[in-house]
């Protein structure tokens, strides 16, 4: 059952430093894991649709209304780090989504609100999931990976290791990703409107 002491002890343990017993222990590298580890996180989880932090939620439409350019602004879960792709419960948009009838985007995310002039607003979304056994195995490796990284200075004071440790961070992220992104069915994708008008 890994652990968030698990976690940073495999980078630790890539650093050569000794491992701690708890997070709240009086040493060192106990206060910089402290400090640095769920920023450190967020952001790996942020760089990947990782497929064992995947969420869909229905938003609740907020009785404040944009000021323009959209007519509705939906507050995103409190545990939302990245949407994925908007849905108004009929027709799907990806990230890189179609322009609405105004000829700007579907929906844009600003501060923690989704805007749209859609009634509906459904979301597939990257979750900032806490519990790391919910974490497939090579997330954690990549997290750990990150984490020894970003500690690595402070821990060792060798410069010559900061690359080193990027280089490990590098190649786990490399093999994460490959084996999240090729797993489950692959995504079908459909012309556009405006390509399959010109045939």
């Amino acid at each position: 059952m890994p652990s968030v002491v698990d976690i940073s002890n495999s980078a630790l343990n890539m650093l050569g430093a000794t491992n701690i017993a708890s997070l709240t222990e009086d040493s060192k590298a106990a206060r910089l894991i402290n400090q640095r580890y769920e920023a450190v996180r967020d952001a790996v989880f942020r760089s990947h649709n990782w497929n064992s932090l995947i969420a869909r939620a229905t938003l609740a439409q907020s009785a404040t209304t944009p000021d323009f350019g959209y007519a509705y602004q939906y507050p995103l879960p409190g545990d939302c780090l990245r949407v994925l792709e908007f849905t108004n419960g009929i027709l799907s948009y990806p990230q890189d989504n179609i322009t609405s009838n105004s000829n700007g985007p579907v929906y844009v995310i600003e501060g923690r609100n989704l805007l749209t002039d859609e009634t509906v607003a459904k979301i597939k979304y990257v979750t900032r999931e806490t519990d790391p056994n919910k974490y497939d195995p090579l997330l954690l490796d990549a997290i750990s990976a990150r984490l020894a990284y970003e500690l690595c200075y402070a821990i060792t004071g060798s410069n010559g290791m900061i690359a080193t440790t990027k280089t490990i961070y590098d190649e786990k992220m490399r093999e994460a990703r490959f084996v999240d992104a090729t797993e489950g069915a692959a995504a079908r994708f459909e012309a556009s409107d405006l390509i399959e008008s010109r045939f």
